[in-house]
């Protein structure tokens, strides 16, 4: 008898267990029983709160899905421009579950995989569009965020699909393609090359016209010296001169005496030189006289 009853009371402990089921904070609970999604009496899918709820005991399966905002970021992909340029652009978006039996249904049960894949397919499609009525000037020199909120608008409707709703959707970053980035810096660095040229073309004709004006400047303050020199001779010989002139007036035979004598040491300088001269030449007269004063 005491076995009978523990064998019903531990059938009833797990009936009673297997009848209740928990939904935690940030879930949301759908009940398929035998294939079916329950419905309430509105013919709505039935979603169960956060809570301790029950259930039929081995007839009832409970499917679980998040009640939270949700992260996509996906692998970066590549975009056509209104001016058929390519640039790759990295995204992700938020999102979360809003008709839980609508996005029960058309996710396969609720596989997050194939609802990221089908939504991500449909922000990629409202991107596409967006990025190709732009100009490449026009995505990196214009608001982002009217990008960002025409992509999330644009697919809003096709996300409600999914029983999805589309929080924000966020482009991290846009990237020129590897061809194209080198293209472009190839061409900025011809660019900066030429303007270089230009700058050291520029620096060598200035260096060109300072030497010669320089050389300008040196060849006339070599004449000015010349010129200068020149005179300062011309007064020198004059003054000599004169004072030769005033010496000659006051003792003629002695400044012919001192002339005759330079010319002496000047003629018998040299001992290899040959003088020939008559003995009574004036040249000698000096060396004739015996009145010297």
């Amino acid at each position: 008898m005491n076995v009978r009853i523990l064998v019903i009371l531990l059938i009833a402990a797990v009936l009673g267990f297997s009848a209740i089921f928990v939904v935690e904070e940030g879930e949301r609970a759908i009940v398929k029983r035998f294939g079916k999604i329950g419905k309430d009496v509105e013919d709505k899918t039935l979603v169960y709160e956060p809570g301790l709820h029950l259930k039929v005991p081995f007839v009832d399966q409970v499917m679980r899905l998040s009640a939270r905002i949700l992260t996509l970021d996906a692998p970066a992909d590549r975009f056509v421009t209104s001016e058929q340029k390519d640039v790759i652009v990295d995204s992700y978006v938020k999102w979360r579950i809003t008709d839980f039996g609508q996005y029960y249904l058309a996710t396969q049960q609720g596989n997050q995989l194939i609802a990221e894949s089908l939504l991500q397919s449909k922000i990629n499609n409202g991107l596409r569009s967006e990025f190709g009525s732009r100009t490449i000037r026009d995505i990196v020199s214009g608001s982002r965020d009217e990008l960002q909120r025409a992509a999330m608008d644009g697919t809003q409707g096709d996300a409600e699909e999914l029983g999805i709703t589309v929080v924000d959707v966020r482009v991290k970053q846009i990237n020129l393609p590897r061809e194209v980035s080198e293209f472009i810096y190839n061409r900025m660095r011809a660019q900066r090359e030429a303007v270089a040229r230009s700058h050291r073309a520029d620096g060598q004709e200035k260096a060109e016209v300072m030497r010669a004006g320089a050389d300008a400047q040196v060849t006339l303050t070599l004449a000015e010296a010349e010129r200068e020199s020149r005179v300062l001779r011309g007064q020198g010989d004059a003054d000599a001169a004169k004072i030769y002139a005033d010496a000659y007036g006051k003792k003629p035979e002695f400044y012919s005496l001192l002339r005759s004598l330079d010319a002496y040491r000047t003629s018998f300088a040299s001992k290899e030189d040959v003088l020939v001269v008559s003995p009574d030449s004036e040249f000698f007269q000096y060396m004739k006289s015996k009145n010297i004063k």
